[in-house]
């Protein structure tokens, strides 16, 4: 599994004028199982992006997709972890030690 900090690096009226089609990303790859959640940061400086993904490079070319990562928008971090707990109505989301 992996957590995605999405830093914007341009301004927001940069970012806005992305934003359609960066929800158009997300869509896609929510429809194809890759993200399980995703969000703004609070402050809005950026996002989360909660993935699952058997391969880091895979999803790092994925992420290079972003119109945000296109465009030079933002940058990207990502954070692979092991899923070993969860509330009880995620249990679908626990990896395989």
């Amino acid at each position: 599994m992996f957590a995605i900090l999405v830093t914007y690096v341009k301004p927001l009226a940069e970012i806005d004028a992305l934003l359609e089609d960066h929800v158009r990303f997300l869509d896609k790859h929510f429809a194809d199982g890759t993200f399980l959640a995703a969000g703004r940061q609070v402050p809005r400086t950026g996002g989360v992006i909660l993935a699952r993904s058997g391969d880091r490079s895979a999803l790092e070319r994925l992420l290079a997709q972003d119109p945000f990562a296109v465009h030079g928008a933002a940058t990207y971090q990502v954070v692979e972890f092991l899923a070993s707990r969860t509330a009880p109505d995620l249990a679908q989301l626990l990896d395989e030690a």
